[in-house]
């Protein structure tokens, strides 16, 4: 299974975080399947890809270590491709994933680390 995650902090009003989480995984072609106060689950619609490769991509929010407008996020993409190659699907969506959203001008990025 290819497994991709980012952590990162960034500053927003939370009553702006969640318009801007659907903006940004919607840009990259990713549906809302889930959405709870501090989980998201999107997916790519099927059709382009085989299966195996379709992108889940989960979005965990900790609000609860909130300091004034920062707040964490963990992104997780993972579907169930073998990385038997590094420039997979998976790592494709998770790289344009990450670009959107250390460009995203709606908060300021405080840190990002990527694994």
């Amino acid at each position: 299974m290819a497994r991709y995650t980012c952590s990162t902090t960034v500053e927003i009003p939370l009553g702006s975080l969640y318009p801007v989480l659907h903006e940004t995984l919607e840009a990259c072609n990713l549906s809302i399947l889930h959405n709870s106060a501090d989980y998201l689950v999107a997916r790519e619609p099927a059709g382009k890809v085989p299966f195996s490769q379709l992108v889940v991509t989960e979005v965990l929010v900790n609000t609860t270590m909130a300091k004034g407008d920062r707040i964490s996020l963990q992104f997780i993409c993972k579907n169930e491709e073998l990385p038997l190659k590094s420039n997979n699907h998976c790592e494709q969506v998770f790289r344009r994933l990450s670009d959107r959203l250390q460009q995203t001008n709606e908060w300021k990025l405080v840190d990002f680390v990527a694994a």
